[in-house]
This record gives structure tokens, C-alpha cells and sequence, in this order.
């Protein structure tokens, strides 16, 4: 059956962008989660798939009537659990060219306009953070979009393994993991890094957790120094450290400069997980979640959590452009390329694990390009400042105290005096089976906390005040 053509494709472009339109417009109708048993959705679907075609002009209508009532609404404004997943229409609107264009980047040849436009959109950007411009593609090194923070502490990893053991015959490449590699993370770091260590093939035993400072939540550089210093008297391999800016838990910080003093000392990669927070530095007065960072390899946080891009969209720079290739490019004949061979031209695919990439940033130039940077900065500002509301609210309730400082738009809470944590992780359940707010919790010395994550594209004021006023009465 032939596709279709394009005066079609017009005709139901503007009925999907209008379901998506609508879709948005109504979203505070419905609660933010929907109360769904396992099985719900599937059970609505035939077993078999449909021989013949069916006109596409009911397919959002379809969509709605099987997925309508059973779901979690990311995109609605008060979600505030986890962190947020910044679908912005804007966004929508880069993703519907880069579906058009329906390019496979993996080589510069196959796409150079995939390979350039992401070039220079991770140059701008990290020069609008204030990164180093050793981390951009003019300055030797450079950034990349992979599909997740998890993905970029993955590559970055095997750039660690190759750096530490580089010999083309008997190094990592050649020989694989040795059992001696460590990598050193804090209770803080985020789960991907001991699935990285895994999929890399060190074992548990190649992760050690380095203990965080007394009284906070971010590593101890000393007792880092410790274990690098009794693993290297063991005759065991220091590979890479991983420095969070931003935990999931509660947003603590990790001494990257102090950090990067013990990894260099002994030849480790020092990756910087800024997932969430790093964003936050387009800021000038936020621009501490990049201290320390102009000593690291590689640095990475993502545009779908806080900046208004569709997921995925992780960036990753790193400060030796050579890194990634030497760890990751295999070549075989169908994949030769003049332009390649010629050193003169970046190819992607050894930037990253897959072969295949798609053209990702279109979407974060539609956002830079509808938003500016002036815009962005109004987003990222405007729920810092209701993190700061919150926060303030708290502080004068009787019934509900702070966990920890606010960090940018993220606050910890739980009830006054509950040593055990039930109660509140009562609020918690109380407050979302409200349905107007979605809250996640977390534990901070072992003890229930209830974590609000303000980032929603449609957050306001308004929907502060709604969380308070189920906050402070269901208490």
C-alpha cells in the first residue's frame, strides 16, 4: 500500500497537532495519575493485528479511547515527582522536521547536516553554561546527545578503561576486564553508574561507595583518597570517579575540584553526572553547579529534564574529542568513508554505544531558537523561585518542617518530629491520592521524606498554591 502523499499527510497533520493541542489544553481535567490496575492497556487490544487498513483520521481518537484514563501525566503541571520530563510544544515542533528529515546520523557522510547542526547547537550551549571551550568541538573536545545520563556515564566509562589500559594488543580493547578496575561512587550516585560498571563487565566487585562527609550528603574526598590509596597498594586500578551535581535524592553536590585533585593524582576519569542541575548554570547566579568542572573529562546533564526538550536529549561533553572514538570506533568495510578517513569530519557513532542515531538536535535548536536564551532562563528561575516559596511556607507550619535546605527547584520535606517515617509517608499517599499532584519520597538518614521536584512546562503560582493547600491540610 502506497504511503501517503502529501496533501494527505497535510490534511491529517493539522487533525494530530489538533488532538495534541486539545490534548494539552485539557490536561488539568484529569489527575495527574491515573488509578490503574496492571494489564489495563493491553487488555484493550486485540490479539491479533489488523489485516487491512483503517483511515488514520480516527487514530487519535483511537489513542485517547485505549489510553485516555489509564496513565501518568508528565506533562501535566503538577507533576512534581522524580524529576521533571520537559515536553515543551516547542520541542514538538524540532521533532515533527527531525522525524521529516528521517536521517540516520551515523557517519558525518550520511548526514552532515545531523553531524554539523549538533556540533554547533553543544558548542553554543556550553559556552551559554560557562563550560570550559576545551569542551567544545572548537576547542578539541566536544558535545554529543545521547538518549540518557545512563548512556553517558556508559561511554564515558569505556573511555576510562581504554585511557587506563590503552596498549592496542594487551589493553582493555584487546583483552576485555581484568577484575583490578575500580570506579568510585558516593550512596548518592545514581543507580545508572553501578548499572554501567555491570554492563562493562567489572562485576560488583568493581564498584567501591566512598562515603559521604559527616552530616551531608556528598562524597568525602578524604575517605576518597583512602580507598584510591589502599586499592593502588593492592596493585587495583583507579578507572573513573563519578562527581554528582545535583543527587536525585535530595539535589546534594559532590566537591568536584577536591575530587579531581585524588582522580588525577591517579590517572582516573572524573565524569560529572549534572543530570538535573546542570542546567541550572545558563544561570550566572546558579553557575556554581559548574565549580570544579574545568578539571574534568567529561560532564553531562540532560535538556529533557529542565530545559524544555522532549526526552531524549542528554548532553555529554568532554574535554579530549579523541576519547570516545579510541575507546569505541570499529570500522568495518561497509562503514569506510572518504571523509572519514580523512580525520577532518566527526562521526557520531563512535561517540556512543549504538551504530544508529537519530537527528536529536533539531528539537533543542527548536527550543533555543522559540526560546532563547533569555526564555530559558525565565523557565529555570521562575520554579527555583517556587521551590523558594515552598520552602519559606514550611518553614512557618507547625506541622511540617524542611529535610535539608531547598537546592534550585527541588525540596525535601516531612512531617515535624516523625522519627519513624510514617507519617509521613502517609502525607505522601494522602497528597497524591488528592489526584491534583503527583510527589515522590525518598529516605535521607533513613528517615521517610516527601521530595517536590517544581519543573512542569505549565507550572505556576497557581498550581503552588494547590499543592500547599493539600500539603497543609492533609496534614
Amino acid at each position: 500500500m502506497p504511503d501517503l502523499t502529501p496533501d494527505e499527510f497535510r490534511a491529517l497533520g493539522h487533525l494530530f497537532v489538533d488532538a495534541v493541542a486539545d490534548s494539552r489544553a485539557r490536561i488539568e481535567r484529569h489527575p495527574v495519575r491515573d488509578v490503574v490496575s496492571p494489564g489495563t492497556v493491553r487488555a484493550r487490544f486485540p490479539r491479533e493485528a489488523a489485516e487491512g487498513p483503517t483511515p488514520l483520521a480516527g487514530f487519535p481518537s483511537l489513542v485517547e479511547s485505549i489510553t485516555g484514563d489509564a496513565d501518568t501525566r508528565w506533562q501535566h503541571p503538577g507533576f512534581h515527582a522524580y524529576f521533571p520530563a520537559n515536553a515543551s510544544l516547542t520541542s514538538l515542533l524540532g521533532e515533527l522536521l527531525s522525524g521529516a528529515a528521517g536521517v540516520q546520523g551515523m557517519l558525518w557522510s550520511t548526514s552532515p547536516a545531523c553531524t554539523e547542526v549538533e556540533q554547533a547547537i553543544t558548542d553554543q550551549l556550553a559556552r551559554a553554561l560557562g563550560l570550559p571551550e576545551s569542551f567544545t568541538h572548537d576547542g578539541g573536545g566536544g558535545g554529543s546527545i545521547q538518549d540518557s545520563a545512563s548512556s553517558a556515564a556508559l561511554v564515558a566509562l569505556t573511555a576510562a578503561l581504554h585511557r587506563a589500559a590503552p596498549d592496542p594488543e594487551s589493553g582493555w580493547r584487546a583483552r576485555g576486564a581484568t577484575g583490578r578496575e575500580r570506579v568510585y561512587v558516593s550512596p548518592e550516585t545514581h543507580s545508572s553508574l553501578a548499572k554501567a560498571v555491570r554492563v562493562a563487565g567489572l562485576g560488583a566487585i568493581g564498584l567501591r561507595t566512598v562515603p559521604c562527609t559527616p552530616g551531608t550528603a556528598s562524597m568525602d574526598p578524604a575517605a576518597l583518597a583512602d580507598a584510591v590509596r589502599a586499592d593502588t597498594g593492592e596493585g587495583l586500578v583507579p578507572v573513573l570517579v563519578c562527581a554528582t551535581v545535583g543527587t536525585t535524592s535530595t539535589g546534594a553536590t559532590d566537591p568536584v575540584a577536591e575530587i579531581v585533585t585524588v582522580a588525577t593524582r591517579h590517572g582516573a576519569w572524573v565524569h560529572v553526572d549534572a543530570a538535573w542541575a546542570g542546567v541550572a548554570a545558563l544561570c550566572p547566579e546558579h553557575r556554581w553547579v559548574l565549580d570544579g568542572v574545568a578539571g574534568v573529562d567529561s560532564f553531562c546533564t540532560d535538556a529533557h529534564k529542565w530545559l524544555l526538550t522532549a526526552f531524549d536529549a542528554s548532553l555529554l561533553w568532554v574535554r579530549d574529542a579523541g576519547a570516545l572514538p579510541a575507546a569505541l570506533s570499529i570500522t568495518p568495510a561497509y562503514l569506510r568513508d572518504p571523509a572519514s578517513d580523512s580525520g577532518a569530519v566527526v562521526d557520531f557513532r563512535d561517540w556512543q554505544i549504538p551504530l544508529g542515531r537519530r537527528f536529536r538536535a533539531l528539537k533543542l535548536w527548536a527550543v533555543l531558537h522559540g526560546q532563547g536564551l533569555t526564555g530559558l532562563r525565565e523557565h529555570l528561575r521562575g520554579h527555583i523561585a517556587l521551590a523558594e516559596e515552598l520552602a519559606r511556607r514550611i518553614r512557618g507550619h507547625d506541622g511540617l518542617e524542611l529535610a535539608g535546605e531547598p537546592v534550585l527547584s527541588l525540596v525535601c520535606l516531612r512531617v515535624t518530629g516523625d522519627r519513624d517515617g510514617s507519617a509521613t509517608a502517609a502525607l505522601l499517599g494522602r497528597v497524591n491520592a488528592d489526584g491534583r499532584v503527583f510527589l515522590s519520597g525518598t529516605e535521607i538518614d533513613g528517615r521517610q521524606v516527601i521530595r517536590v521536584a517544581f519543573g512542569a512546562v505549565g507550572t505556576t503560582r497557581e498550581h503552588l498554591d494547590v499543592l500547599w493547600e493539600i500539603l497543609a491540610g492533609g496534614r
